[in-house]
């Protein structure tokens, strides 16, 4: 019997429909596939079949388990999503990162089957990566160390990336954090190197910070990446630092099959690759890098800005990027989603919002809120609130920010013209008119529209 389709009672079925619309601007992942736009966010899975017009987010009333999605597999035939949320442990410890386990469907996202997440405890056991491998399924999930299941998640077997009893307190090599399957070839990532294996897990090669003449730069491997071209392979990898003092984060990359790496962008904090052909994409806190030459030399894109609808990308953080076979780049962070077709020139900007003004909303608020600016949509050292709102008639916006005295604090717009009918914000960075941040507290702003009146809300300030 195939064991894709066995199906256990216990494993909970759910077949709702997903809700339509981005859910959340918090995007942690961007998979393309059959040029089908998938993001893992904070609230779901979410998918655009039209180039980001539309979207559905499938959540837990859908099937997923709780939390922000970290980690997608996607292929014709079956969909693996992977969830995760803070768990307050005690008063001292606080708040840890916790597996809200995985679901799957078969049906294209139709229904879907909760697997719950393996491990003894799911507290710091969070799936972050996904592969499939024949019939088997794999998973890197941090302390709860990699994982395969050939039996849909019904029963899991640990597998150590080496020949040593699974140990993850004592064994940096076996806190695995990603992996993937390449023409049968197992690549995983742990803080203890890159491993390789081509029977299946049977036995492994370690390449670590030590072990080689040209090895990678750190040994905690936050992602994996295959790139193709002119008929040749290049394995990349995100490479931290682990336990060594000389080790240095940046990016390593092997066109030998590991035995050799050459490293790159050295000192900088990175979360994922996309590829097109010769071009390789790199998501960093920076912002999104490119290489056209394999890693020799890049170039950063400039802060992503929205020109026809006059917004700005308010972080510089890209975790997750794709690139769909018209060569539209997609890049996914803390501010939503943006896509390019030109190559960074241009960029539109899609993000989830409630509409202000509809369905029983008020016709302004503001997001996030409490807000605080050193924390919330931080680009180049200032943060950013939202002060959303919508107009009925074309018209000129004036924005003020006032103090619990009323007293005047800051003007954000002045006469800005805007259509009618649309949904639109302005972006305050928490200063005041001499440039100072301002004190914690709740400061209320207008949003005056001529011929239509003033709208009056209300933002918490956390420092």
């Amino acid at each position: 019997m195939d064991s894709w389709k066995l199906f256990d009672k216990n494993f909970l079925r759910v077949a709702a429909p997903a809700p339509s619309g981005l859910r959340s601007n918090s995007v942690n992942d961007v998979v393309i596939h059959n040029d089908q736009i998938w993001l893992g966010t904070g609230k779901g899975l979410a998918r655009s079949n039209d180039g980001g017009q539309t979207w559905a987010t499938y959540n837990s009333a859908s099937g997923l388990p709780r939390g922000g999605v970290s980690a997608i597999r996607i292929t014709d035939e079956i969909i693996w999503v992977a969830t995760a949320f803070d768990s307050l442990i005690d008063a001292d410890t606080g708040a840890l990162l916790t597996g809200g386990g995985l679901a799957y469907s078969r049906d294209d996202g139709a229904t879907w089957q909760r697997v719950p997440q393996p491990g003894v405890t799911p507290v710091q056991n969070v799936t972050f990566d996904i592969t499939l491998l024949g019939n088997d399924v794999w998973i890197a999930s941090w302390g709860g160390g990699l994982r395969r299941s050939s039996n849909l998640g019904q029963n899991w077997e640990i597998v150590p990336p080496d020949s040593s009893v699974f140990d993850p307190g004592n064994r940096l090599n076996h806190l695995a954090f990603s992996v993937i399957n390449i023409d049968g070839v197992l690549w995983v990532g742990t803080a203890g190197g890159v491993n390789k294996s081509s029977d299946g897990g049977e036995t492994w090669t370690n390449f670590s910070h030590k072990n080689q003449a040209q090895p990678i730069s750190g040994n905690f491997i936050r992602a994996l990446g295959q790139q193709q071209s002119g008929g040749k392979e290049y394995i990349w990898a995100v490479t931290m630092n682990a336990e060594d003092p000389d080790e240095t984060p940046g990016i390593s990359v092997t066109e030998d099959g590991g035995y050799s790496w050459r490293t790159t962008l050295l000192g900088g904090s990175y979360w994922n690759f996309a590829f097109d052909d010769s071009a390789v994409y790199v998501c960093s806190d920076n912002g999104l890098y490119k290489s056209l030459d394999f890693g020799r030399s890049w170039v950063l894109f400039p802060d992503i800005e929205d020109r026809v609808r006059n917004e700005r990308y308010l972080s510089t953080q890209i975790f997750g990027a794709g690139v769909t076979s018209a060569h539209v780049v997609w890049a996914g962070g803390a501010d939503g989603t943006a896509s390019t077709t030109d190559g960074g020139l241009n960029w539109t900007i899609h993000r989830g919002t409630v509409r202000p003004g509809t369905n029983g909303q008020p016709r302004t608020f503001a997001y996030p809120s409490p807000f605080s600016p050193s924390r919330h949509n931080e680009i180049r050292d200032d943060g950013h609130v939202r002060f959303q709102y919508n107009t009925i008639n074309t018209t000129r916006v004036t924005v003020r920010v006032y103090d619990f005295a009323m007293e005047l604090v800051a003007e954000v717009a002045n006469g800005v013209p805007r259509s009618g009918g649309g949904s639109f914000s302005e972006i305050w960075n928490g200063r005041n008119q001499r440039g100072e941040v301002v004190a914690n507290g709740v400061y209320f702003y207008c949003v005056e529209m001529e011929g239509d009146g003033r709208y009056w809300g209300k933002v918490m300030v956390l420092e």
